[in-house]
């Protein structure tokens, strides 16, 4: 660990390389599916081999899948582009090279926007994913350590999208990556699940002191799939670089890999620069002409964009925090629409959400659409609230009910007893009896412990088993109190 005195001294700079996998039903020039999860190796073909005689055919789609990125990120879409040979070696990449985009990217410039600043896009572009390496210990089939390879995911379609240099802490970059992952499960062009490795982050991270205007030497961290790893591999990587400078060693342009077990980044070879790569123009790819009014034509398909959705729930009476939270969760929004659109409160929806149902979700470890709760029956609950058949405390209760099993609310409220008891007599009854239990508190409000009203209120609402009309429970409750 560094001193806070020596983290005042330097400051950190990061930039992030995404690569999001996008969710088309074929690879990006080969007929393959690219689904997740497949037995290994049933998803090839020559085609992503690279055998002798193939040739590649781009996927129209991946193009727009791209061009509606760019459009999201508010990046300029060129009159074309193009496609290069990558060249280098690895297992898991059976042509020996990777068709990719180098000086013509589809996607150039564009920002992410976070709480506190505006995070800049240098480019996005396409490129095939490779394959996967499975390593296995020494106590494996072989009796010693080997790998295996799986060619699923190679020829899979990338969209690479390149920040600048703009953050300055792994707060700010989990930040980033956290509004950028939003943003393409909004427009709908990739999952975002970092556990299946269908959104990877590669972390560039320098120091340099304070106030210098030149950036230091850079280390890349691979091998970062959560949002709170790509903050300790940060975090550590910063410490790391402050100790060697101050010991008077010199930070090595390197890539390193992310040990989440031990918390440390370790180095894995040498960082490679573009000439390294001896990029040149795929030989069997036309350049890719981009029309007006292509993009015009993906453009008026944009979806909602989160921040817009945020500002459109704040419209609707919801807080800043309510709606950041429940745009975050994807499927909770596309829910709530839904029961917006069939009349029910925002805010009121918004409650049980972010309430009971979020609750559930979370211990059952389910989505909303995994559970058994209906757009139909959550409005029928809140139809029920809002006429004042039943009451909160009952509605949240019958909410969860109604998550495990499936049961419709009216059934549920008739077979149980539930509606609320709007007669005042019947109220009135109880509320007597409860003052005439308490002589003590009743006594002591009176003298002007007026604290003591919600433990009168609590007694009738449990004597009545929550079904009392609680306006009427506090209006008989003023009157006979006072008396």
């Amino acid at each position: 660990m560094v001193s806070e005195e020596l983290k005042n001294k330097y400051e950190m700079v990061i930039g992030l390389e995404v690569h999001a996998q996008l969710k088309t039903n074929t690879k990006i020039f080969a007929p393959d599916g690219a689904k997740f999860g497949k037995e290994p190796n049933s998803q090839t073909s020559t085609i992503t081999m690279g055998l002798p005689g193939v040739l590649p055919v781009l996927n129209k789609e991946v193009v727009n899948m791209g061009i509606l990125c760019g459009l999201a990120f508010g990046s300029t879409i060129p009159n074309r582009c193009k496609f290069d040979r990558k060249q280098y070696f690895y297992p898991d990449l059976p042509k020996g090279y990777q068709i990719s985009q180098y000086d013509e990217p589809i996607c150039v410039g564009g920002e992410i926007k976070i709480s506190n600043k505006t995070i800049g896009i240098t480019r996005a572009h396409l490129e095939e994913d490779a394959g996967k390496l499975v390593h296995a210990g020494a106590d494996g089939l072989y009796g010693s350590a080997y790998s295996l390879v799986d060619l699923n995911r190679a020829g899979t379609p990338l969209l690479e999208i390149v920040s600048e240099p703009d953050m300055r802490s792994s707060d700010e970059a989990r930040e980033y990556m956290e509004q950028l992952r939003s943003i393409l499960r909004y427009i709908g062009v990739c999952d975002g699940n970092l556990e299946e490795g269908s959104m990877r982050c590669d972390a560039n991270i320098s120091i340099r002191p304070r106030g210098q205007k030149e950036f230091g030497t850079r280390a890349e961290i691979k091998n970062v799939n959560s949002f709170k790893a790509l903050q300790r591999a940060i975090d550590y990587e910063y410490e790391r670089q402050i100790a060697l400078v101050e010991n008077g060693e010199e930070v090595v342009q390197e890539t390193r890999l992310w040990d989440d077990n031990t918390g440390t980044t370790n180095s894995m070879r040498g960082k490679e620069d573009a000439h390294d790569y001896r990029y040149f123009p795929e030989p069997d790819l036309m350049p890719l002409e981009i029309s007006r009014e292509w993009v015009e034509e993906i453009k008026a398909k944009m979806p909602e964009l989160p921040q817009a959705r945020i500002e459109r729930y704040k419209s609707l009476g919801l807080s800043q925090y309510d709606a950041d939270v429940i745009t975050a969760q994807m499927e909770l929004a596309f829910f709530l629409d839904n029961v917006i659109k069939e009349g029910v409160n925002a805010k009121t929806a918004t409650n049980f959400l972010m309430g009971e149902i979020s609750a559930y979700l979370k211990e059952e470890k389910v989505t909303i659409d995994e559970s058994k709760l209906t757009v139909e029956n959550f409005v029928k609950l809140m139809k029920l609230l809002e006429k004042g058949t039943i009451s909160n405390n009952i509605a949240k209760t019958l909410v969860v009910d109604i998550l495990k099993t499936g049961r419709d609310a009216q059934a549920l409220v008739e077979e149980k007893g539930l509606s609320v008891i709007s007669d005042e007599s019947a109220i009135l009854d109880v509320v007597k009896k409860i003052i005439e239990a308490n002589p003590d508190n009743v006594q002591a409000y009176r003298q002007g412990r007026d604290k003591l009203f919600g433990f009168f209120v609590g007694q009738v609402m449990k004597e009545t088993k929550g079904r009392a009309n609680p306006q009427t429970v506090n209006e008989l409750l003023k009157k006979e109190l006072s008396e």
